[in-house]
C-alpha cells in the first residue's frame, strides 16, 4: 500500500552503508519508522529529504507493518539553523522531544505544525531562542495530555498571585504565601505568558513578550517541568547547555 505523507525527520541512522533507518513525524499516520533504500549513495534522490530537520511530501510504501520511503520531494530544509550551531542544538532538541511524546499508533495533530513553526522561527530569526525554547515546551506539554493547571490557586483559588510556584509534581499552581511545593516561582508576567501559550492559536504561540526576569522564569519553570512529566534525560539538551545557551 502507498500512502502520500507530508512529514519531518526527527532521527537519521545509517544501516547497511548505502541506507538510513529515519524516525518520521508525518501529518497522517503520527510517528513512523521508516526505511529510506540507498539514501547514502551518491546522487541518490532520497538524500536531501532524508536529513535531520528536513521537512517533506514523502510517498511511503507499507508492508507487513513496515515503511519504506520510495519518493521524496523537499518543502523546507530551515537552511537559517545550519549557520548557528546552538540554533540547530536546539531543533534537534525540539525533535528529540516530540520524538519522545509522539505516539504512532495514535497520530496527533497539533505536533507537526507546533514543531514546524518552532524550527520556522528559530531558522527564520522570527523569535530568539529564549523566547522559542519555553513556549515549545510548555505548548508540547499541553499537547500531549500534560498541561499544567495554572488558572487559578489550587489551595486558595485566587487567580492572580502575587507570587504563584508551578507544582512540577502536582501540575498545577499554588500562591507562594499557601504552601512550600517543589517546583518553580512565577512572576504574574510569567504567569500570564505561561496561560496565553497553553491555550493560543498555535499559529501566535511566540506573539508574547517578557522581560528578562520573567522570561528566565517562565523558561525555569517550562524545563523543569517537562522534564519532571517526562522522567527521563535529554542528550540534545545537554548538548545545548554545553554551549553556553
Amino acid at each position: 500500500m502507498y500512502v502520500n505523507a507530508s512529514g519531518i525527520v526527527l532521527r537519521e541512522t545509517v544501516y547497511k552503508e548505502s541506507s538510513k533507518i529515519l524516525t518520521v513525524l508525518t501529518d497522517q499516520e503520527g510517528k513512523l519508522t521508516v526505511t529510506a533504500r540507498g539514501a547514502i549513495r551518491r546522487n541518490s534522490k532520497l538524500a536531501a529529504a532524508t536529513q535531520l530537520l528536513v521537512f517533506s511530501e514523502m510517498t511511503l510504501f507499507s508492508s507487513r507493518d513496515r515503511w519504506t520511503l520510495t519518493e521524496a520531494q523537499v518543502v523546507e530544509q530551515f537552511r537559517g539553523l545550519q549557520n548557528d550551531v546552538a540554533n540547530l542544538a536546539l531543533g534537534s532538541y525540539f525533535a528529540e522531544l516530540v520524538e519522545a511524546t509522539a505516539d504512532g499508533d495514535s497520530p496527533n495533530p497539533e505536533l507537526l505544525p507546533l514543531c514546524l513553526n518552532a524550527l520556522y522561527a528559530l531558522s527564520e530569526g522570527i523569535k530568539e531562542a529564549a523566547f522559542v525554547k519555553p513556549a515549545f515546551e510548555l505548548r508540547l506539554m499541553a499537547a500531549t495530555g500534560f498541561e499544567p493547571l495554572i488558572s487559578h490557586c489550587t489551595i486558595c483559588g485566587r487567580e492572580e498571585p502575587r507570587r504563584a510556584i508551578l507544582d512540577y509534581e502536582g501540575g498545577t499552581m499554588k500562591c507562594a504565601e499557601c504552601t512550600y511545593a517543589n517546583g518553580a516561582e512565577l512572576s504574574q508576567g510569567a504567569l500570564q505568558a505561561a496561560r496565553y501559550i497553553a491555550r493560543c492559536d498555535l499559529k501566535k504561540l511566540f506573539s508574547f513578550t517578557l522581560g528578562d526576569t520573567a522570561l528566565r522564569e517562565l523558561s525555569t519553570a517550562a524545563e523543569g517541568y517537562l522534564l519532571s512529566k517526562l522522567d527521563r534525560k535529554f542528550r540534545t539538551l545537554e548538548f545545548y547547555r554545553q554551549l553556553g545557551s
